[in-house]
């Protein structure tokens, strides 16, 4: 059954049936990960090759125009252009997709033809296809057998041809042509061919991020018997083309003689940087660099292990775990520079790294807690990135930066989430740099925004976002409290008391926008009435203004995270909130004929397709009815992921989607990533491993089933846990979680006040 926006992806049978299955065989959680899933319907994943984090991502790609294909790939196009060496994994906005290259026979093709009808140009049939972490390999229709595989910033091809001439298309113009009014996608196209056989480049592309550079460095063995130029469709004498776009073609008068191998690495310094990043190739061959790929896979992938549950159960965690070790990558050189989002180049100090691909806005909420247990080591080093790039950038802490450059996609800064949870855990890093540039855009409405804080100015002097002035209005005013939440913490660090006594009363704004006669998120005019008339289903209340970003009212009447017992209380108290919870999961799912299809997985009006939401089946916790939570857990992780190439019910986001299976499938999920503890759900395993850097936490739940989705009772350590919840401290110094599971809830669990989660840094009243 494919993915819809508005249905689940299987019926009750169904999942019953996959439940009650005989629990799978044990095996490494690498060779369970499921490379299709995601790459089809919208998860738009790709199924290349790359190492944990790594900034080389080479990858097929069937197309580059449609939404579909934001990660260059989609299962079941008819055609394939080639193989690219960055991508994205999971966004909802193309771009990336560098350095194609394209294995051909016959005439040579310069441009790729109609995806439809392969052949049209240098477009192929493909077949055969094998994906499995760091390898890639596949058919194509003129016989060439092609493989791929990553080092951190090295990608390596090896095309099997069969006898006779062939050649090698390296394309920097694949990109779609721009269209009347849109400016160049690509300009500052080089191709020069150096004398000791390495070709090298650049290019500059204004897709998503406007005026990205990309240079490159690549060899080939065995060396073509003739290279030709190309400057649009038009080749050129000498050893350099200079254009926006360029390409080169190397010709084998045998191309079967031997497999042809190339290696490409990418870097956004410069072409220095590109070549010395592939000087430093440590893999003689591809097979070695193949075999440490896979095995750097298996040692990252070893990070969780579990037993029980279905074999499409594993699977599916295996790959979410997979998914959740894509990004952010690697932007570094070896020699350490890197472009900042000042534009200027930078040094990171030895054994640091910097990196690019962060969808905060996305991966606050699971991702990076998610790191904080499982990669350890890798969240500290990229809260001390984002640190560095709150100092360097002119908007302060990032949003969404890719490739040196702030998109300002989504709204609000969520890095201030990711580095005040961090600080939180105990995780080391100097906070107190980061103050300055922060404090800049908590108080100083002066300072150049994007739109990820468009209002910011009148958010800071009205505590709200007039709906009759600026767009998504609601959600920005709620996202804007959280950061305001995030920052008070931080200034907590900065020992900046005064600054975050006023954040954390400013980051209860959000109830500027929350109409407690109702009981939903509503917009508020800039005299200070609510909108009328309302209706909760809607985006927005005219055409040139939606009031929600990716949401309506109905998702967005709990996007707050962090005073929970705060809008318990503006809602009328326990019951009313109750009762709002559970009209929300009950609400007819039906959405108007604009929503955008990030708005997808509705049970009701929940929509666990995208983001705002993920936090809500947990916060019945909060209102001591944590078996609701249980039985909603484990129908999300039942229905709304498959082993399938549709698998991901929405974008997975730079491996949010995916966090959100692993978390919850263990048994907890993060509702506030900043107050460092995780609310119970319910376990979708009977055990599991996990390692924390150094020590163990084993989570158990013998007898656990597809009928069983209640907590019954919860022991720490072997003694008994009445709380709903547990803190991350506890967690990572390692022990045994056990859930004792049921077929019918247990009311009394977690419901006293003093057993259910904290909020606003304090407990239930």
């Amino acid at each position: 059954m494919r993915l819809t926006r508005r249905s689940l992806l299987a019926s009750t049978g169904a999942v019953a049936v996959a439940g009650l299955a005989p629990p799978a065989a044990a095996r490494a959680p690498a060779s369970r990960a499921d490379l299709w899933i995601g790459t089809g319907g919208d998860g738009h994943t790709y199924p290349g090759a790359t190492v944990p984090f790594g900034m080389v991502q080479v990858s097929p790609d069937t197309d580059t125009e449609n939404w579909a294909n934001c990660s260059g790939y989609h299962r079941g196009d008819p055609s394939m252009m080639g193989f690219s060496h960055t991508h994205l994994s999971g966004t909802g906005i193309a771009d990336m997709m560098d350095v194609l290259v394209v294995p051909g026979r016959g005439p040579v093709h310069l441009l790729p033809g109609d995806a439809a009808i392969p052949g049209s140009g240098y477009r192929q049939t493909y077949a055969q296809e094998t994906a499995e972490p760091g390898y890639y390999a596949v058919t194509l229709g003129n016989g060439v057998r092609s493989e791929l595989t990553a080092e951190a910033r090295v990608g390596w091809q090896r095309h099997t041809f069969p006898k006779g001439p062939g050649h090698i298309l390296v394309d920097l113009g694949n990109y779609r042509d721009s269209r009347p009014g849109e400016g160049p996608l690509i300009d500052q196209g080089l191709i020069e061919l150096d004398t000791d056989g390495t070709i090298r480049g650049s290019r500059r592309t204004f897709r998503w991020a406007k005026g990205r550079r990309i240079h490159f460095a690549l060899r080939v063995t065995p060396k073509p018997d003739r290279i030709t130029l190309h400057t649009g469709l038009q080749q050129v004498d000498g050893a350099i083309a200079s254009a926006d776009r360029v390409r080169a073609v190397l010709h084998y008068d045998d191309a079967g003689a031997k497999p042809i191998v190339v290696r490409t690495a990418v870097s956004a310094v410069d072409l220095a940087g590109a070549r010395t990043n592939l000087a430093a190739s440590l893999s003689a061959d591809f097979d070695t660099a193949r075999r440490q790929a896979v095995r750097g896979w298996a040692t990252a992938l070893r990070a969780i292990e579990v037993e029980g549950g279905t074999d499409a159960a594993h699977t599916i965690i295996a790959t979410a775990l997979y998914h959740s070790m894509l990004a952010p990558t690697l932007f570094s050189d070896v020699d350490n520079r890197y472009l900042g989002l000042d534009g200027a180049i930078h040094s990171v100090p030895n054994g640091e790294a910097a990196y690019s691909s962060y969808s905060t806005w996305d991966t606050y909420r699971a991702l990076h807690p998610l790191l904080t247990l499982v990669a350890p080591d890798r969240a500290k080093s990229l809260v001390h990135d984002l640190i560095r790039q709150t100092q360097q950038s002119p908007y302060g802490p990032p949003c969404w930066p890719l490739q040196g450059v702030e998109t300002g996609t989504m709204i609000g800064a969520h890095s201030l989430a990711v580095m005040a949870e961090a600080a939180a855990k105990g995780i080391d890093a100097d906070y107190a740099a980061a103050w300055p540039a922060i404090r800049a855009r908590a108080f100083d409405p002066s300072g150049p925004d994007l739109a990820n804080s468009r209002g910011r100015a009148t958010y800071i002097a009205r505590g709200y976002l007039p709906a009759d002035q600026i767009d998504e209005s609601v959600s920005r005013t709620q996202e804007y409290a959280y950061d305001d939440w995030a920052m008070a913490n931080l200034a907590d660090r900065a020992k900046a008391t005064d600054d975050a006594k006023l954040l954390r009363e400013r980051s209860r704004n959000y109830r500027n926008v929350l109409d407690p006669a109702i009981g939903f998120a509503r917009p508020k005019l800039a005299d200070g009435s609510w909108l009328t008339p309302y209706d909760p289903i809607q985006l927005g209340h005219t055409k040139r203004y939606r009031d929600f970003t990716e949401a309506n009212g109905w998702q967005t009447s709990f996007l707050n995270q962090h005073d929970i017992y705060g809008q318990i209380a503006h809602f009328g108290g326990d019951a009313t909130f109750a009762t709002r919870l559970d009209a929300l999961f009950a609400a007819p799912s039906t959405l108007p004929k604009d929503a955008p299809p990030d708005i997808s997985g509705l049970l009701g009006q929940y929509a666990h397709g995208n983001e705002p939401d993920q936090h809500v089946p947990y916060l019945y916790a909060y209102v001591g009815q944590p078996w609701k939570t249980q039985r909603l857990v484990r129908t999300l992780l039942d229905t709304m992921y498959h082993a399938a190439p549709d698998g991901i019910i929405g974008n997975d986001d730079c491996g949010q989607m995916s966090a959100w299976f692993v978390l919850s499938a263990l048994g907890f999920y993060p509702v506030d990533p900043v107050a460092a503890v995780y609310v119970f759900g319910s376990p979708l395993f009977t055990r599991a491993k996990v390692r924390l850097g150094g020590k163990t936490l084993r989570i158990e739940a013998p007898g656990n089933r597809a009928d069983t989705p209640y907590v019954a009772a919860v022991e720490w350590n072997g003694r008994p846990w009445t709380r709903s919840w547990i803190a991350h401290a506890d967690l990572v110094r390692g022990g045994t979680l056990r859930f004792t599971m049921s077929a019918t809830p247990n009311p009394a669990f977690g419901a006293k006040p003093a057993d259910r989660p904290p909020s606003f840094g304090k407990p239930a009243e």
